[in-house]
């Protein structure tokens, strides 16, 4: 049968609740129910269910849907085995061993079935159409790092909602500190900061910042999310480890040892994502080698994000259907170079060069000398999504006098290929301000 619309549903619901407190003035007792193993039914498929139904399954529960049809959403979950699916209508005993019920149906003799079986098997049953009749309510529920907020207001659905939404966004963003105080483990979580728009950082991430007792932080990295920590927070600048540059990576594995093996909570905060180009991997290594707990919290990467900060996309359908993340810091005549250059001289899609600042000139020679038409566009964006973002435009043949000329200074992300000539240089970074100059375009 069609289920009724969900939000009538709710606003009947809501409707119910209000005259239920006004006669019963007694609280709900909330209660966290361990569900895992244990059957649920549920009775109808529509979109109460559609919501309902992933917290059930998260849960562990074995659930078991009741309803001649469902929607798409509900039916893929029967198909994956997640539920068990019967496809009919509500019969008397289809609660026998149950622990929980959901009644959500639009067949009202149905509902009314079940909530009368519930009550005499004393089955906790809630009512999608009649919280009246319900003996259980559900609250606004919300999750984050293995926290559950669930929240009631009696009278006021709506209030539940919003003020489990800031609850939630708090925990996730860091301005609601809720640290680990029985079971936090000391180690190291390597975060990726993103591009430098310290609103790019993931949630993961954020939150683990708001938990650390200590942060080593790259250069690159959003600092703007250093002036957010408390002030016992200890902050250690990447780039000011001393023993000189060879040994800066040795300097950074050392210290995160040493400060997790002294009980702390340590982030490592790099820039853009700390496997792509961020030796995370290195770090990781060193950690494992000192049986040191790691976490790794992937970030977004500038490769990505700065060309769409300025409207470059990096595919676009019939223009470019790869794009090739390189390392720019060693040159092509480099014998340390582990780079194709003739291959990527050969690929059609978009290339996208990361630390490639100095040695761009030679990049830009050895493509065009490999095949690439000299009049390839490039676009050069400094400071990407940050409030100094600037984007210049060049070709392949003008731009080494181009990042001279506007003095173009890392970082900076190069895109090289057709979909540069798609952007329209309008900045889509929440924090980078005006669109920025496009500078000189280097074809004349």
């Amino acid at each position: 049968m069609p289920e009724h619309d969900e939000h009538a549903h709710d606003e009947q619901a809501h409707a119910h609740e209000h005259a239920n407190q006004q006669a019963h003035p007694h609280p709900a007792y909330p209660v966290g129910l361990r569900l895992a193993g244990r059957r649920v039914v549920v009775v109808g498929g529509g979109q109460v269910a559609q919501r309902r139904l992933p917290a059930l399954i998260a849960a562990g529960a074995d659930i078991v849907l009741v309803s001649p049809s469902a929607k798409p959403s509900v039916e893929a979950m029967a198909a994956a085995g997640e539920i068990r699916w019967e496809r009919r209508r509500y019969e008397e005993g289809d609660l026998a061993d149950a622990w929980y019920v959901l009644v959500a149906s639009s067949d009202e003799d149905a509902n009314r079935t079940a909530s009368a079986e519930a009550e005499r098997h004393r089955v906790w049953c809630v009512r999608s159409d009649d919280a009246e009749a319900a003996t259980a309510w559900t609250p606004a529920t919300g999750r984050s790092a293995g926290l559950t907020v669930a929240v009631l207001t009696g009278r006021d659905p709506r209030r539940s909602a919003a003020v489990r939404d800031a609850i939630v966004e708090g925990l996730r963003d860091g301005t609601l500190a809720a640290p680990h105080r029985r079971s936090r483990t000391p180690g190291v979580a390597l975060v990726g900061g993103g591009p430098g728009d310290p609103d790019l950082i993931t949630v993961r991430g954020r939150r683990l910042l708001a938990e650390a007792d200590v942060v080593i932080a790259d250069r690159l990295g959003p600092r703007d999310l250093l002036d957010e920590l408390p002030p016992h927070v200890e902050v250690i600048d990447a780039a000011k480890i001393p023993y000189g540059r060879a040994m800066a990576q040795e300097a950074i594995n050392d210290a995160l040892i040493e400060h997790a093996k002294a009980g702390k909570a340590v982030v490592r905060l790099k820039g853009g994502d700390p496997f792509v180009f961020g030796r995370g991997m290195e770090e990781a290594h060193a950690l494992a080698a000192a049986g040191i707990p790691c976490t790794v919290v992937p970030g977004i990467s500038s490769s990505i994000s700065v060309p769409g900060a300025v409207g470059i996309p990096v595919t676009h359908r019939g223009v470019a259907h790869e794009f090739t993340v390189v390392s720019g810091h060693v040159a092509p005549d480099d014998d340390r170079s582990l780079v194709d250059w003739a291959a990527l001289a050969r690929l059609r899609g978009t290339l996208v060069l990361l630390m490639a600042v100095d040695k761009i000139g030679a990049i830009a020679q050895a493509l065009v000398e490999h095949g690439r038409a000299p009049g390839t566009p490039v676009a050069l964006v400094q400071e990407g999504t940050t409030a100094a973002q600037r984007r210049v435009d060049a070709t392949l043949a003008t731009v080494a006098e181009v990042v001279r000329s506007e003095e173009i200074r890392p970082p900076a992300v190069i895109v090289i290929g057709d979909v540069v000539a798609l952007g329209d240089g309008t900045s889509a970074s929440p924090s980078a301000g005006p669109s920025p100059s496009r500078g000189r375009t280097g074809t004349e």
